[in-house]
């Protein structure tokens, strides 16, 4: 495993031995490596539902009506409705 040394101002330094202390994490490292871990996490589901984005704009208007739409997604998630 790699080796980073990173500068913190008191204040986060204090916020971070508070987490670990507290029991949350095991140590410092482990509460930075969770972070960062969520950080990327997050990062790839903003790209992933960008793409997303820029393929349903890419596709065009749809010819669809707005129940069409709704019984297609219903479907799709398989969602039934009694009425």
């Amino acid at each position: 495993m790699a080796t980073m040394n990173v500068s913190l101002p008191d204040s986060l330094k204090e916020w971070a031995e508070g987490r670990t202390q507290a029991g949350h994490f095991s140590n410092t490292s482990d509460y930075v490596r969770d972070l960062i871990r969520k950080d990327k996490e997050r990062v790839e589901k903003i790209t992933a539902m960008q793409r997303l984005i820029d393929e349903a704009e890419a596709s065009g208007p749809s010819t669809l009506s707005k129940s069409e739409l709704l019984a297609a997604a219903r479907r799709e998630a398989g969602v039934t409705l009694d009425l």
